[in-house]
């Protein structure tokens, strides 16, 4: 496969995961508490809506991958775009609860098969060892879903009501996100051609991910610590993303400074994986995936120490270390396992992490509540648990 083909590849399937998070993980941030207005709720019923969408999407990660694994991502991923459509127009036509809570399950069966996950097991299947670029390619474009979700969820919503914003997205992913996963290459079924069809030869390219597949009880060690790595900063990202101007309003910020310091995180986030995509690149993912997760800590550290005058440090530093630690949810189980399999295995590693992340709003903010900017020491020590777990982590060359 031409490398002008893969960056078609890359184009389109980063564009439709931009699509896919600003309509999904990005939605309630702008149209929960007109939903919960609408429909007598109190705002953290929406909430917890969201989280039954992501334990969902725990329980369905790893069928998604297994069915990528044999089929390809362009049919799963061209039933997740229906999916989104189907459980966004159930939330447009809600009239309760009931309602509700039963679109955003459906909303997490397609989370669950449509979302990072998903397009990284596309990407191997499609390139094998080769795919590392091609992943971080796709973060870089997606990375901006909240640029995009939040201004346009807001202005549907201000223009037309939060029902009609639901209804605009569902129509988006029939109109954009459809066309936009059929045109993704085409691949044999995995018991007519090999794990790494046609990118074979392009893993000759990228030796720092060539290894072997570790043995049995070398591969349990391993799937273990990668879930708690995952697990770790799945919890930091979100407990981040849903409390991050109160945390630095709490270390001794105005509001205006917060706000305006927590609008840092997407631009590190995106430098840091223009970061992978160049200099980084060149080292072994394993050692990427260990300088990212040293940032949280470091920066919270200085942030407790310092207070103020250090959030924006912090919130820089997290927000490098959390794209780069994106990447490597995908990187890291392609170079130490290898190719074969790779989508129901990443799917398996993520149930904690999305478990994890299901919960780390809540969790996070009654210790916020109840400690202030102490609360920083729980994502710290965590943070530094998930680098001894990949300090813990060895690649194997191939002979």
């Amino acid at each position: 496969m031409s490398a002008a083909s893969q960056r078609w590849a890359v184009a389109r399937l980063g564009t439709a995961q931009t699509l896919a998070w600003a309509s999904s993980y990005y939605l309630p941030a702008m149209l929960a508490a007109p939903m919960a207005r609408d429909l007598g709720l109190a705002t953290p019923t929406v909430f917890a809506a969201f989280s039954v969408a992501l334990i969902v999407s725990a329980l369905l990660g790893p069928f998604a991958g297994r069915a990528i694994d044999r089929h390809g991502g362009r049919p799963v991923l061209v039933c997740t775009n229906l999916l989104f459509a189907a459980s966004l127009a159930g939330m447009a036509l809600a009239q309760g609860p009931v309602g509700l809570f039963a679109a955003w399950v459906l909303m997490g069966v397609a989370m669950g098969s449509g979302l990072y996950e998903a397009a990284f097991a596309t990407l191997v299947r499609l390139y094998g060892q080769g795919a590392r670029g091609a992943i971080t390619g796709i973060t870089l474009i997606a990375g901006f879903a909240s640029t995009v979700g939040w201004p346009l969820s807001a202005w549907m919503e201000t223009q037309w009501g939060w029902r009609s914003a639901c209804a605009g997205w569902a129509a988006l992913h029939l109109l954009v996100g459809v066309p936009l996963n059929s045109w993704l290459p085409r691949i044999a079924p995995e018991k007519n051609a090999p794990a790494t069809p046609e990118a074979a030869p392009q893993a000759s390219k990228a030796p720092q991910a060539t290894t072997e597949s570790p043995a049995p009880d070398q591969a349990l060690r391993t799937t273990v610590l990668l879930s708690f790595v995952f697990a770790v900063t799945w919890f930091t990202s979100t407990a981040m993303a849903a409390h991050l101007p109160r945390l630095l309003q709490a270390s001794g910020t105005s509001l205006q400074a917060a706000v305006a310091l927590a609008a840092l995180v997407g631009p590190a986030q995106v430098a840091a994986r223009l970061l992978e995509f160049g200099f980084l690149r060149r080292l072994h993912p394993l050692l990427s995936a260990q300088l990212a997760a040293a940032a949280h800590p470091v920066g919270a550290a200085l942030l407790m120490v310092a207070g103020g005058p250090a959030a924006a440090v912090f919130t820089v530093l997290h927000g490098a270390g959390n794209g780069i630690l994106t990447i490597a949810k995908g990187t890291l189980p392609l170079v130490l396992f290898g190719p074969a399999g790779y989508g129901a295995r990443q799917g398996l590693m993520m149930v904690p992490a999305r478990v994890a992340q299901a919960f780390a709003p809540v969790l996070f903010g009654m210790l916020l509540d109840g400690t202030g900017a102490a609360a920083l020491w729980l994502t710290t020590l965590l943070g530094l648990a998930a680098l001894a777990a990949l300090w813990l982590l060895r690649p194997v060359a191939r002979n």
